[in-house]
């Protein structure tokens, strides 16, 4: 749909849709397993988790402004694009001014990471500027990740690993094993928010050069990864009971309930623009699942 064609909406509307709120779970989730660890571990801390969510949701914003304007001066963003509205491609905002909202919302995140540091040394310094670096190189630079097929390490790294383990080191101030066992399913489920989306613009991304691995796998292994990526998280998750967690992480099961209509729209091969409520229901179901997996962690 053209900017033409679509009604444009008010100022605040426009900054809704570059915000790209659906997302958001993607940032909150791991930051709810990385405090269930820290619950588990009598290491729980009140602020500093808060500072952790708060840090996360405005990297995950300023990662989406990125994209938006990135994608759109890299010729990425087309009137053929199948994915809901960019801000910038719609002309609903100036490049000028995304930019403005990416580096506030990645200055917002650094002053937040200053406490952060406060509370957890120095390690926390590399991982909060190689997150925003990371997140900056996604769609931007000369050699964008996101644009040679690295989009699913970067994302399982940053929003999985980095995001849950760094959680629970500003509360406990150390890294143990189960933290890291603990991040891996939300690397998994993060990771196949992303793949939705691939999956949907394998044919524009082909045409414009951009090089996803979705484009690298094609439809059919897209698809299979993504059930791959989901069965690796059940399996790591039930994984945390052998390595220490109560029997009280099996609650993360229950979110089998909000996978079945993605995995029936993977196997019965949807695609297109009817991906799109798909994409929506995935960063559904990675939120019930951090929640509940993070309420099993805790409860242990």
């Amino acid at each position: 749909m053209t900017a033409a064609a679509r009604p444009r909406p008010t100022k605040l509307g426009a900054w809704k849709l570059a915000i790209r709120v659906p997302t958001l779970p993607a940032a909150m989730a791991p930051v709810f397993v990385g405090t269930g660890v820290a619950i588990q571990r009598d290491a729980f801390d009140l602020l500093p988790a808060l500072a952790a969510l708060l840090g996360a949701l405005l990297l995950q914003v300023g990662a989406n402004f990125a994209n938006d304007v990135f994608d759109y001066r890299k010729g990425t963003d087309t009137k053929d694009r199948l994915g809901p509205p960019r801000a910038t491609q719609m002309g609903f905002l100036s490049q000028r001014e995304v930019f403005t909202g990416m580096w506030l919302a990645f200055a917002a995140a650094f002053a937040i990471g200053i406490y952060l540091v406060y509370v957890g040394g120095w390690p926390i310094v590399a991982v909060g500027l190689s997150s925003i670096a990371a997140a900056i190189i996604y769609t931007g630079g000369p050699w964008p990740i996101g644009y040679h097929a690295l989009g699913d390490l970067f994302t399982f790294v940053f929003f999985g690993l980095a995001a849950v383990v760094g959680t629970y080191y500003v509360q406990a101030g150390n890294a143990p094993a189960i933290a890291w066992l603990a991040a891996v399913p939300l690397g998994c489920t993060v990771t196949m928010i992303l793949v939705i989306n691939n999956l949907r613009d394998i044919p524009t991304d082909s045409r414009t050069g951009k090089t996803t691995l979705g484009v690298v796998m094609g439809d059919r292994g897209t698809r299979t990864w993504y059930l791959f990526l989901l069965a690796v998280a059940y399996v790591s998750a039930i994984a945390t009971w052998a390595a220490g967690a109560s029997p009280f992480v099996l609650l993360v099961l229950g979110s089998l309930w909000w996978a079945r209509g993605p995995v029936a729209a993977i196997r019965g091969g949807t695609a297109g623009g009817a991906l799109n409520p798909i994409l929506k229901a995935t960063a559904r179901f990675h939120l019930v699942f951090g929640l509940l997996f993070a309420i099993g962690l805790a409860l242990g």
